[in-house]
């Protein structure tokens, strides 16, 4: 008699080894691209918010300076045109008149003049059709100026009248005996065409959609893309409350919109301003995801490439990916250093650990390659100023005594003007490839800016420094460049540390000594005066 089993539980589908292998090498190959997609990402987040601080703050205190450098050359004309009439109280209404004309024809710089009386009574007013000559003045502003008997700047006031945004600037005026006659003011249309507006009326910084704003010392907005901003009072802002203490600096910052910025901020000393660049995050993220999709784009066919080859001989390939992953993961973290590759006893793993770590070279070269490009002048092939930087903090930190040269291309503004700016960067390309052929090997030369080229000498003292920039000189004076007429150049040494201490004040006192060569005739080499002893005790 025949006994039948019984039937056990059905038995699952089991995973073949190559779909099981093939599953976790494509698992591998993805989780691999997206480490180096996160590093790279983050990488590249934090470069480009470093970067896009200082170039705003440079833009800034680049700004501020022309302001302050504005503002006193109107207070020197205020000055100026006060001194012109401290004779006031015996020149006729008329002879006035023809200096305040002459004065706003000159320079432009106010929309309107006004001569105020002692007495708070407008004596002359310039154009005469605003029509408050003989009038008491009445605002707030003018009467500060008045008593003040000091040179004077308002802050921005709506006036009472014409509802114009204004600024009001004044200078005493003093009869040769001292006696206080009035004050000299003017104004300046803050929405209307004037000196500031068209100086700082654009608010672009570029094409990618920064811009710059101006605030006075109250935290009141005098300039911004948003013209209906005019006047608004935007003194919470942090960085508005830091240019109203005099601060300068970068930083992160959400603006009462609510938008996240990176702003670059410079107070400008001569009226307490602040100018303030910024750039929306949201250029930052477009910036990454460009930088993504690049990534992407060159990484996509090689790796599609290396999936197929992978999924054909992945059988026995398990152990190799396990290290190949942890290598791929770092990358964008730290400095990878590739160990040679050792021969696989399976020929399929050796050529993908060779495909693997030949990907991961070309990668980390052409980062290299960025990092170097981001140090070098593209013009000259020279370190540039964000290189000589970075020396200079080594050095000093470092407690290494070096001299420095700085190098200025004599009338350099007449060679762009006379034969071109193209021709003036072979010029500047001449100049870089003699000091270069002039130098000792371990002399390092910088592009500083413009036509100005810094020389850095270890260990060497001024005088030698000095023979060295002599040598520079006269290969120069003697050289043929793509001009005419003889390239020259002008040098001022400093040394450290005894000319200075500190990168900053080294860099000026070499400016110094390189002016004082312009100032001698120019083509000659100055040394920086020593600074004087200290006395005895």
């Amino acid at each position: 008699m025949l006994t039948l089993r019984k039937a056990g539980p059905r038995q699952r589908k089991k995973l073949s080894l190559t779909s099981l292998l093939t599953g976790l090498v494509t698992l591998v190959v993805l989780l691999t691209s997206t480490i180096m997609l996160v590093g790279s990402y983050d990488s590249k987040r934090q470069s480009l918010m470093e970067t896009t601080l200082h170039l705003n703050f440079t833009n800034a205190d680049r700004m501020s300076r022309t302001m302050d450098s504005l503002f006193q050359s109107i207070g020197g004309s205020l000055a100026y045109n006060a001194q012109m009439l401290s004779d006031m109280d015996v020149r006729t209404p008329e002879q006035v008149e023809h200096q305040l004309k002459l004065m706003r024809n000159s320079s432009n710089y106010f929309n309107s003049i006004v001569v105020i009386g002692a007495d708070g009574v407008v004596r002359n007013v310039e154009p005469a059709t605003i029509g408050t000559a003989g009038k008491h003045i009445s605002s707030q502003s003018t009467k500060e100026a008045l008593a003040l008997r000091q040179p004077y700047i308002s802050a921005p006031y709506m006036t009472a009248t014409t509802k114009r945004l204004i600024v009001f600037l004044s200078q005493p005026i003093f009869s040769r005996n001292g006696t206080y006659l009035g004050i000299l003011g003017g104004t300046i249309y803050l929405q209307e065409n004037n000196v500031l507006s068209r100086i700082f009326g654009n608010n672009s910084v570029d094409d990618l959609g920064s811009y710059y704003y101006i605030v006075d010392s109250d935290g009141h907005l005098l300039y911004h893309p948003d013209k209906q901003l005019s006047g608004m009072d935007i003194s919470s802002n942090k960085v508005v409350q830091k240019l109203m203490k005099g601060e300068s600096g970068e930083q992160e910052v959400r603006n009462l919109q609510g938008t996240d910025l990176l702003a670059g901020y410079s107070s400008v000393p001569a009226n307490g301003w602040g100018i303030v660049v910024v750039s929306p995050m949201s250029l930052i993220h477009r910036q990454l995801i460009g930088h993504i999709e690049t990534i992407i784009g060159y990484s996509l066919v090689p790796f599609i490439v290396l999936l197929i080859g992978v999924i054909l001989v992945a059988r026995r390939l398990a152990r190799p990916f396990a290290y190949l992953a942890d290598l791929v993961s770092k990358m964008g973290k730290e400095k990878i250093v590739i160990p040679e590759a050792k021969p696989h006893w399976s020929r399929e793993a050796d050529l993908l650990t060779k495909a693997v770590f030949l990907a991961v070279t070309d990668i980390q070269e052409h980062t290299d390659q960025l990092t170097q490009e981001a140090a070098t002048d593209a013009l000259t092939g020279l370190k540039n100023r964000r290189s000589l930087e970075y020396t200079l903090s080594q050095w000093i930190d470092s407690g290494t005594p070096f001299s420095l040269i700085v190098l200025d291309v004599d009338r350099f503004k007449f060679v762009n003007d006379t034969y071109g700016h193209v021709t003036g960067d072979e010029v500047l390309k001449h100049v870089a490839g003699v000091i270069v052929s002039s130098l000792r090997p371990d002399d390092v030369c910088h592009r500083y800016g413009g036509e100005e080229f810094v020389i850095l000498l270890a260990r060497t003292r001024p005088q030698e420094a000095f023979k060295v920039a002599e040598r520079v000189r006269r290969a120069l004076e003697q050289s043929k460049g793509p001009i005419p007429s003889q390239v020259t150049v002008s040098q001022g040494i400093a040394h450290y540390p005894l000319h200075a201490s500190e990168q900053e004040g080294l860099l000026k006192t070499a400016d110094q000594a390189l002016y004082q060569a312009k100032s001698n005739g120019r083509n000659r080499t100055m040394i920086a005066e020593d600074k004087p002893a200290a006395p005895s005790a």
